[in-house]
């Protein structure tokens, strides 16, 4: 009986509550490529790190990323994500609990991958990773439309398709993506990363991160944009070239940014507990130790994935080990449900995802705990 009043006066709650009763005001959405879950829940391989096939000094790397268990050597690996939102937020995509985060998409590669994280539409059509604009109406230009999102929202990426991947042709949304000075300068007047970024000399498809980074922190700072994505790549890059060493020190590198994001935003008024996280990957890489590297449609464990969220709406659970099954064009809906939105597109295929929010989670803490004091 006390269940059962307790569910139906959760119900009439949330029900009463609605969106009306969320916090999360700005969204981030932060992703680094082609990261996989075996490294966000299980630290460093022990079959990679000792391969001198993929790692340069192996007494070095396992003087930084090893240790005797999981829980240690994900922690020295990613200590952001498992210090912080591992306590305050939600990680999903352990598969050794049958924990899943999987992409839609037959092809398993980047441009397809971004497409349905962005769009919530696995498009069967395959598009190279190569500079084509995007048919599908993406989440942030969507957001665009609204008035309260209106010029606020602002994407930052290392890999240098993001203006085709988001059709900035069709929407002219404002993208800093690569080398491309002209971006830059459109987006910050930093006449310091602008030089910095012009003296590289060998400029590849993948900006290095810090540069993203560094200019996305200077336009946030700036300009205060309520909708932001950052894409970071050197973790795809250092994959596909084989170098397990530099891999892991990228992840390294990108959960300090992440974690610098966050004091960012948690030390700035107009962020501070109305922001949320939601960082995620666009493809897994292949399971096995001689094909790690890879990904792609004939690569098994391509389409694995994980997601990360952390913000004053997310209840704070840390890793989810129940069987679940999510999928990665959730995303966009999900993104939208942050804000109190619904993403509504022809061809949106996504529904938000089933995460537990805190108002549900302080409600059931509060029964909890009038139930053990009787």
């Amino acid at each position: 009986m006390k269940t059962y009043v307790f569910c139906l006066s959760l119900f009439v709650y949330l029900a009463a509550s609605g969106q009306n009763s969320l916090k999360t005001e700005n969204v981030f959405i932060i992703t680094t490529d082609g990261f996989r879950w075996q490294e966000v829940f299980t630290g460093a391989d022990s079959n990679l790190i000792n391969d001198k096939q993929f790692v340069e000094d192996a007494g070095l790397i396992k003087q930084m990323y090893w240790d005797s268990t999981a829980e240690l050597r994900r922690k020295k690996l990613m200590p952001f994500f498992w210090n912080t939102i591992a306590t305050q937020g939600q990680l999903f995509g352990n598969r050794f609990y049958r924990n899943k985060v999987n992409v839609r998409n037959i092809f398993k590669i980047s441009y397809p991958g971004y497409n349905e994280m962005l769009t919530g539409y696995p498009d069967p059509v395959f598009i190279p990773n190569i500079p084509l604009p995007n048919r599908n109406t993406n989440i942030l230009e969507w957001l665009d439309t609204h008035p309260e999102y209106s010029g606020r929202v602002a994407i930052f990426s290392s890999w240098n398709i993001f203006p085709q991947i988001l059709n900035r042709k069709r929407n002219h949304l404002p993208i800093n993506s690569g080398y491309r000075s002209d971006s830059l300068d459109r987006l910050t007047n930093d006449s310091l990363l602008q030089e910095v970024q012009q003296d590289v000399d060998q400029k590849k498809n993948t900006r290095y991160d810090q540069l993203t980074f560094l200019t996305a922190r200077e336009y946030i700072q700036k300009r205060l944009p309520r909708v932001v994505m950052i894409n970071f790549g050197e973790t795809d890059q250092f994959a596909h070239e084989a170098k397990y060493d530099q891999y892991l020190q990228q992840a390294n590198n990108v959960d300090h940014m992440i974690a610098e994001l966050w004091w960012l935003v948690q030390t700035h008024p107009f962020y501070k507990n109305k922001t949320s996280f939601i960082i995620c990957t666009d493809h897994g890489r292949g399971r096995k130790s001689d094909r790690w590297f890879a990904h792609g449609i004939l690569t098994r464990g391509s389409g694995e994935s994980w997601l990360a969220v952390l913000g004053p709406d997310i209840a704070p659970l840390g890793e989810i080990k129940n069987e679940q099954q999510i999928f990665e064009n959730q995303m966009a809906s999900t993104i939208a449900n942050m804000l109190g939105l619904e993403f509504e597109t022809s061809a949106n295929r996504g529904t938000p995802i089933g995460m537990r929010m805190n108002a549900e989670y302080n409600m059931a803490s509060a029964e909890h705990s009038n139930t053990s004091s009787k």
